[in-house]
């Protein structure tokens, strides 16, 4: 049985469940919101012409995406109303999808009742456009839609096997190199490392002992595949090969992921979040027990709003073996194959997605926009702190590998972390999460 045919049977026997389970328990407990949970209309407040005909009623398209802080909501609320004001023959019905967001989209396809428009993050893209629910996009662009203002690699994120377009990136953020200039200038450091050699070295001058015990280490780190890709392909590896299957296995792949592994065993001067009770990179670095982290623009707010006090500076990520890389997280407003307004569902995407929309949405900092003109007009291109994000979206490598990789992550990420603990060699580790991986893929083909 194909993949294919093996999910859409799945989603079948999930639909007839759904349906089962509405009726025979209505608002039961633990249930996933329904669409009358919704944030406010953006349309809402407003009146209506009295003049109105039937014939000129607005066209109704329905947006969803997921939940974000109070700060976002707003801005998407006020692009939102910004686009109405624009385009009275549209009204917009807006949903946020609070809890099990893929997994509502995807029941909602199966059922024909997914919104016009809504969030696709770039892991899961690849799937949902192998299963034909997303509506190619090329068609719709016009020249004044200007595709090259886009970064390309979040653009490419987007586009099928078939080379169309099924999304635009909405925002973006890559990977930087977070450092403490108090931490710093006690180390008597003058500059952040610019290649992986440097930051090697700098790592041992700012890790602090206390006996046996670190109390600070130079560098923190994250052993996931998330944020090792780049460092697989730094010499030449790959995450997954032509059809699909793992195929990080090799000495190309393990030799970027060494440098991550003996920094932790050998050197003793990296460590995770943790090693030193913090729950992620950007706490471990606030509370000052890293010297340095490698993390996206998300920290930024979160350091100023939590360690006021903290002086710290970004940079690009240091180059390894002589090349520049960094990770790319990346969200696109994607259109319903099946919506029954799609030149309506295009206005709205269009607009969200176009230089106007996203220089309201992006004005905050809180997200990247992932077009250049827009960087350049807000300045981040050349803000002190976003600068070394932007600077690192033209060769930055997205987070994605195909439908498989959810498979592929998983392994690899169970037995990575052992290689890093020191429980099994990285050789080991990288062959065992492979095959494992592999005969799962087998299996689901």
């Amino acid at each position: 049985m194909t993949m294919k045919k093996k999910l859409s049977l799945w989603m079948l026997l999930l639909a007839v469940v759904m349906v089962f389970s509405a009726c025979s328990g209505k608002g039961g407990s633990g249930s996933s919101p329904s669409a009358s949970s919704q944030a406010p209309s953006a349309s809402s407040g407003s009146s209506s012409s009295p003049s109105a005909s039937p014939a000129a009623k607005p066209v109704e398209v329905t947006l969803a995406g997921w939940g974000a802080s109070p700060e976002e909501q707003e801005l998407l609320q006020q692009v939102l109303d910004e686009f109405q004001a624009k385009n009275p023959d549209v009204k917009v019905k807006y949903e946020v999808i609070a809890d099990r967001y893929m997994d509502v989209i995807k029941t909602r396809l199966i059922g024909g009742e997914a919104p016009d428009v809504f969030y696709l993050d770039a892991f899961e893209a690849p799937a949902l456009i192998a299963e034909n629910v997303l509506e190619p996009l090329d068609g719709y662009v016009t020249p004044d839609f200007d595709l090259g203002d886009f970064e390309e690699p979040m653009l490419n994120a987007f586009k099928g096997t078939d080379g169309k377009m099924y999304g635009f990136p909405k925002d973006y953020s890559t990977l930087a190199l977070f450092y403490n200039k108090k931490l710093f200038a006690e180390a008597g450091i003058d500059n952040p490392p610019a290649t992986w050699e440097e930051l090697l070295e700098i790592s041992k001058k700012l890790t602090k002992r206390s006996g046996n015990q670190v109390e600070v280490y130079g560098l923190g780190q994250a052993p996931e595949l998330a944020r090792q890709m780049f460092m697989i392909q730094a010499y030449g590896g790959r995450v997954v090969d032509e059809e699909g299957y793992a195929a990080f296995a090799t000495p190309e792949a393990e030799k970027g992921l060494a440098l991550v592994v003996d920094q932790h065993l050998v050197d003793k001067t990296a460590g995770q979040p943790s090693d030193v009770g913090s729950g992620w990179g950007g706490e471990m670095f606030g509370q000052q027990k890293a010297a340095m982290v490698i993390e996206g623009n998300w920290a930024i707010p979160f350091l100023q709003n939590t360690f006021k006090d903290l002086d710290f500076a970004t940079a690009e990520v240091p180059t390894v073996n002589g090349k520049k890389g960094t990770m790319a997280f990346t969200v696109a407003y994607v259109m319903n194959k099946a919506s029954k307004n799609k030149e309506a569902a295009w206005k709205l995407l269009s607009y969200l997605t176009g230089k106007e929309g996203m220089k309201t949405w992006t004005s905050k900092g809180f997200a990247l926009p992932t077009r250049k003109s827009v960087a350049a007009e807000l300045g981040f291109d050349k803000d002190p702190l976003r600068g070394a994000l932007v600077a690192g979206a033209p060769y930055a490598t997205p987070w994605q590998a195909g439908p498989t990789l959810p498979i592929v992550m998983n392994n690899f990420n169970n037995l990575f972390v052992s290689a890093y603990m020191g429980d099994m060699p990285l050789s080991e580790a990288l062959k065992q999460a492979q095959e494992t991986a592999n005969k799962e893929i087998r299996n689901a083909r």
